[in-house]
């Protein structure tokens, strides 16, 4: 993956027809930051949110995603049915947080948050890595939906990290993409390769730290946000055994 080079000025509310038309990454950042003459229109309608509640600073949605997650862990969720929230969300979405998560089946973001539907942006994949379509993702919630917080999420006992640890210490191949998906987060263990106690353990925090910090160096979009304090990335761990999630701080 290349970093990318387009320099933006300025984020700016963007449709979500005009993003989807846009092609790749740089269509994408030029479009964010050009339309900024029409979106000021003089007697332009100004759209109520389908969830104004989830109208949060970076530092309140990450309070509200921890206080859902002490919840969640302490077995007194709220109730959430799709009758009560079904009207609301039929003409678009603003959600609170974005998530870039492992899509092992025993990790739910939108359960271990205890969140209603439309309050996360979810985006799986083994690993939690990111990729060119996660990236693409995460830059959509970020320029359109305006999410003012993404959290990159590892578990224990991850088996695509784990599947890298063999590779790096017993040289294993795997079928298919499989390999190819395993050796993309060697670099996260040959990091921690050598200093570690617990290797597994370790890789799965420094692939987060990765994440994060591959967030910031390969996208102008996410970039930005971050800079103007319209965004926070975080980094947390999922612990299976008590459904907590810990978090690594505020940096990379």
């Amino acid at each position: 993956m290349c970093e990318l080079k387009t320099e933006v000025t300025e984020v700016v509310p963007l449709s979500r027809r005009m993003f989807m038309c846009g092609t790749g990454v740089a269509a994408a950042a030029l479009a964010v930051g050009g339309m900024l003459t029409s979106n000021l229109a003089v007697g332009a309608e100004v759209k109520v949110p389908p969830k104004p509640e989830n109208i949060l600073s970076p530092d309140q949605a990450l309070k509200r995603l921890m206080e859902g997650n002490a919840r969640y862990a302490s077995g007194v969720m709220r109730r959430h049915d799709f009758a009560s929230e079904q009207e609301q969300l039929i003409d678009g979405q603003n959600p609170y947080a974005a998530v870039l998560s492992c899509a092992d089946s025993r990790v739910a973001p939108e359960y271990a948050f205890d969140t209603a539907r439309g309050d996360l942006f979810v985006a799986r994949v083994a690993g939690n890595l990111v990729n060119d379509d996660m990236l693409g993702s995460l830059e959509y919630a970020v320029a359109v939906l305006k999410v003012p917080m993404i959290l990159v999420l590892g578990h224990d006992k991850c088996g695509a990290v784990g599947a890298a640890v063999d590779i790096a210490t017993k040289g294993a191949v795997f079928p298919g993409k499989i390999q190819s998906l395993a050796a993309a987060m060697l670099p996260a263990v040959n990091k921690v390769k050598g200093s570690a106690v617990n290797l597994l353990d370790a890789a799965i925090v420094q692939n987060v730290r990765d994440g994060m910090s591959h967030l910031r160096e390969q996208s102008a979009i996410i970039e930005h946000a971050e800079k103007t304090a319209k965004l926070k990335i975080v980094g947390g761990v999922y612990r299976l055994a008590t459904g907590r999630v810990e978090l690594l701080g505020l940096t990379g």
